[in-house]
């Protein structure tokens, strides 16, 4: 069993970029392996919606219903992060467009 959690931002600000469409997204297309779980805000306002992978620590920023599906095969599945939505701020070699 996956220890896996995934926290998806269901503040305002997130709430205003989608954050409620890629929580739908995620508990959808998931495993029942991983934990998804709304979250309160993550001080990341500006760059949602935002979702944390735990125990991994990998923040993703700017997150799409239609993203969701490529970070549950790519991170989820297989240990892989999705580098074009790494938040810059926790992961300052990537970029975000």
């Amino acid at each position: 069993m996956s220890s896996k959690q995934v926290l998806v931002c269901q503040h305002h600000s997130c709430l205003t970029q989608g954050a409620s469409e890629v929580l739908a997204a995620f508990l959808s297309q998931v495993s029942s392996d991983v934990a998804i779980v709304p979250i309160g805000c993550q001080g990341q306002c500006h760059l949602g919606a935002t979702v944390r992978v735990m125990p991994d620590e990998v923040w993703y920023c700017r997150v799409k219903p239609q993203d969701v599906e490529t970070i549950a095969q790519s991170h989820l599945q297989n240990d892989q992060t999705v580098d074009r939505l790494l938040h810059p701020r926790f992961h300052p070699t990537y970029s975000t467009p």
